[in-house]
């Protein structure tokens, strides 16, 4: 080159930064399950919309569901919306104020912050959890941004989370609550992966909203473990309080704006779901006892690489830290989270995203690596998973977690 003459630095591939290109929830790798789809088959005459926030026989079969989890709550405290992003859009929007999240935080959370041009604060989790914020660091933070002139008035959290797989112990979530609400945030509590507990015997879910109640609104996209995410729907919980209701008309009010509102055939079939048949809590079922298996075989290919994971507790996913491997990734041209994605997604063949997506540091190795992939690359071989005795011993997925384990041991 001539001299003072710079070499261009190599573009950004569109895929690897903006937002369209961000991850979607973790795909359950299985197939719909036929009982809803002849619900929504038989509502596809229906030509017009639901109403914004929902109809009625939506929202009253959410408010059952709720009530078998000992949130009671009547039709005029819910709203719904096609997916939980449009719905953690509204509620950002509609209560105002500086946003407060943990890190690592749902990929969707930052995005929506950001369009609205609120600023957002991240605070690290405890070590034994990701979803809420450690509850000193979140009073400091909040001490500080208001030092700054910030206002701070919402706290985003998941007890079950997403990109983590964890499940917040009651204790830890009950001090995060306590010191929200005590710096007069509200929260929404992102309960998306609550019925998809990989040992529900064993674990305990304690809602915010039953610690907190006048203070919480508890929102759940279906997709996590009841409708198919191709059929967008998701719900809300507002507390049963004047300002609660403010706000819930407020979210109606953009949902209505935005033009967010549930298909008719979608909501019926979301209504069946939500009523929980029998047909639904067995898929429920089989399918957290399925992906407890896969999710601890992978969880243990992670270890076993030299690689760090928490043991994932719920979801179809986990959350591993490559930092060990930092020598050995240099070494392949991996500096970063962007990086990472892009190396391990090669690899594995299937969605790895990294870090950097769910509000970590962009230095820092770490991605959510999804187990549905691992069950089966056809309905049959998905249903065969689903069904059988031991779902490690059936060819195709043994030869998909030999794929995974190998992808990472390459690494040591």
């Amino acid at each position: 080159m001539h001299g003072g003459e710079r070499k261009r630095p190599h573009p950004l591939r569109e895929d690897r930064g903006p937002v369209r290109y961000g991850p979607p929830a973790p795909d359950p790798g299985l197939p719909v399950l036929p009982e809803l789809a002849g619900v929504l088959a038989a509502s596809a005459a229906r030509t017009r919309p639901e109403p914004p926030g929902g109809g009625t026989i939506l929202r009253e079969a959410a408010c059952a569901y709720w009530a078998r989890r000992s949130l009671h709550c009547g039709p005029e405290d819910v709203a719904a919306a096609p997916g939980v992003q449009p719905l953690v859009f509204a509620l950002i929007a509609a209560y105002g104020g500086d946003v407060i999240m943990p890190r690592p935080c749902p990929a969707g959370w930052m995005p929506q912050a950001r369009l609205l041009g609120r600023p957002a604060y991240h605070v690290p989790t405890p070590a034994e959890c990701g979803g809420i914020p450690d509850p000193y660091a979140l009073l400091e933070t909040v001490r500080r941004v208001r030092a700054e002139g910030g206002r701070p008035r919402l706290l985003l959290i998941s007890v079950a989370d997403d990109p983590t797989a964890t499940l917040a112990p009651p204790e830890l979530v009950r001090e995060a609550c306590e010191a929200a609400v005590t710096e007069g945030l509200h929260i929404v509590s992102d309960e998306t992966w609550r019925d998809t507990l990989h040992r529900p015997h064993d674990t305990v879910v304690l809602s915010p909203a039953e610690m907190c109640p006048d203070d919480v609104t508890v929102v759940s996209d279906l997709a996590g473990a009841l409708t198919p995410s191709a059929w967008p729907v998701a719900v809300a919980r507002f507390p049963a309080t004047a300002r609660a209701a403010a706000g819930r008309a407020r979210v109606l009010d953009i949902l209505t704006a935005l033009g967010a509102l549930v298909a008719e055939p979608v909501a019926r079939a979301a209504a069946h779901a939500l009523r929980e048949p029998e047909a639904v809590t067995a898929r429920i079922r089989q399918a957290a006892g399925l992906q407890a298996e896969v999710a601890s075989a992978a969880h243990r290919a992670v270890l076993t690489a030299g690689a760090l994971a928490r043991p994932p507790q719920a979801g179809r996913h986990l959350y591993a830290d490559l930092g060990p491997l930092r020598p050995r990734l240099a070494a392949r041209g991996v500096t970063d989270s962007l990086e990472l994605e892009e190396y391990l997604t090669e690899r594995l063949g299937a969605p790895a995203p990294g870090g950097h997506r769910f509000g970590d540091e962009l230095g820092a190795l770490r991605a959510r690596l999804s187990t549905g992939p691992l069950l089966g690359s056809t309905p049959e071989q998905q249903m065969e998973s689903l069904t059988a005795v031991e779902p490690l011993k059936l060819p195709h997925v043994a030869r998909a977690l030999s794929i995974f384990a190998a992808a990472l041991d390459e690494l040591r």
